[in-house]
């Protein structure tokens, strides 16, 4: 027997249970992964709280992680036993000692990368990836505005936006969040708990807004990211940290801009082999070149999983946080 973070029921963080499970031998196309390091994503709480559909219940919880090969099942000729390995992404069940897992979605960690950031840096980084290449590919020049900038994708993006040479317009809470955002790669930084965001953007801009506005954050700043596009602008929200963005008429694109909108997920941007590495193998490169550096700024027992999610959800954290078995 192990151990695994299990839900029974949807809710808060207390209902996460620390439970004995028992984990077999991998079949055909699985492996089973000993874990070293899981990673704690917001999408985690999602399905915690029921705001994405569980599977089925009980139900494992976390989608990343990091570790070691145990076994490998029938057909699995590209990892063995022993193999250092990350994932990001579903079947959901990371917060876990050991796991079996599809081994078409796990990737080998490269030796420049340790544990700990590859947990740490999978989901956050791959988002990263697939947000400034794949859905509106950024370019040395452009201006775009990001939002919770302090955060874990955040501190990510700013970095490898900087490499590409673009001007990062950040927000976040606080003036200790923002200057940690100015760190790590921001040009400028709106601390929107004393400023309006969208205000001191088009300051920024002489009025001309940005092409492309990236929202973690939903509820409570979709509408005025709306208000900092440039005509034809697109509006990219990829996480709900305040609650989802509510229904609305498809008129407001029109009328602001005949703007474009996309709810991205990074299954999607990764639902081929073939994206998959693309994906990882681009994290890896910046990673290893040093122009991406990986901010882990807490760390919890396995255990702890739920004061986790609390100081998640209070907006306690920053950078990326990881769980250790």
């Amino acid at each position: 027997m192990v151990k695994a973070i299990r839900v029974h029921e949807v809710g808060g963080p207390a209902q996460m249970r620390f439970e004995d499970v028992e984990v077999g031998d991998p079949a055909t196309g699985e492996i089973r992964i000993r874990h070293t390091v899981i990673g704690l994503n917001y999408i985690d709480v999602y399905f915690r709280t029921g705001l994405y559909p569980a599977p089925s219940m009980p139900m494992g919880i976390g989608m990343e992680a990091a570790g070691i090969v145990e076994a490998v099942g029938d057909g699995v000729t590209h990892l063995a036993a022993g193999d250092r390995v990350a994932y990001a992404g579903g079947p959901t069940g990371s917060y876990a000692e050991v796991r079996l897992f599809p081994a078409e979605k796990a990737v080998k960690v490269p030796d420049a990368v340790s544990d700990e950031q590859a947990a740490a840096m999978m989901l956050k980084g791959m988002t990263t990836e697939y947000l400034v290449h794949r859905t509106y590919e950024c370019r040395a020049g452009d201006t775009v505005l990001f939002h919770a900038a302090a955060g874990g994708v955040g501190l990510i993006a700013g970095q490898w936006l900087k490499a590409l040479g673009v001007r990062a317009i950040g927000t976040a809470g606080g003036p200790e969040k923002c200057a940690q955002a100015k760190q790590y790669g921001y040009d400028e930084v709106i601390d929107y708990n004393s400023e309006d965001f969208q205000a001191r953007l088009m300051e920024l801009t002489d009025g001309k807004g940005v092409p492309v506005v990236y929202d973690s954050v939903g509820a409570t700043v979709w509408e005025k990211s709306l208000d900092c596009l440039q005509p034809r602008g697109l509006y990219v929200n990829f996480g709900n940290a305040s609650g989802p963005v509510p229904p609305f008429a498809p008129g407001i694109l029109s009328g602001k801009g005949s703007l474009y909108m996309t709810r991205p997920t990074l299954m999607t941007y990764t639902a081929t082999r073939a994206d998959l590495e693309l994906s990882s193998s681009r994290l890896f490169d910046m990673v290893g070149s040093g122009k991406v550096s990986i901010e882990i700024n807490q760390r919890y027992a396995l255990s702890d999983a739920a004061q986790a999610h609390a100081d998640l959800e209070g907006r306690r954290t920053s950078g990326s946080t990881v769980l250790l078995p």
